[in-house]
């Protein structure tokens, strides 16, 4: 896949929840729910730019613990490259301020129960199944 866009994603969870995140642009994405994360630049490593894109969105520094699932495709966009979403399950570390909105509207912790609360983005949705087990609610 050499001209796929890698995306990563981050399940944090704490105290048996995951935080989501609620998209700020693009226009047609605003207001929907994602997982934390961003693309990887070339030569990167997945956990690296999980790690980067965490700390630029969220103002935390995160600690991935393994990874969940498989690859998921985006929906092909016009004029874009095929792109795929690899989820991670981490963690925060102790002494981590609480996670900010810096580049999202808002930031939810949602437990098991809540998780069908928010309007997912379709690549996200897939990982929801890995993810519940974990939570309680």
């Amino acid at each position: 896949m050499p001209d796929t866009q890698i995306v990563v994603g981050a399940a944090i969870l704490r105290d048996g929840a995951v935080l989501a995140a609620q998209r700020s642009h693009p226009p047609q994405m605003r207001g929907r729910w994602e997982l934390p994360g961003g693309k990887v630049d070339p030569g990167e490593s997945d956990t690296a730019a999980l790690v980067r894109e965490c700390e630029e969105e969220l103002g935390v520094r995160i600690a991935p613990l393994r990874r969940l699932g498989g690859d998921v495709s985006f929906p092909a966009r016009v004029g874009g490259p095929a792109a795929v979403l690899r989820v991670w399950l981490a963690e925060l570390p102790d002494g981590q301020p609480e996670p900010r909105a810096l580049e999202h509207l808002s930031l939810r912790w949602l437990k098991a129960d809540a998780l069908s609360e928010v309007d997912w983005l379709p690549a996200d949705v897939p990982f929801l199944t890995d993810i519940r087990p974990l939570l309680v609610g």
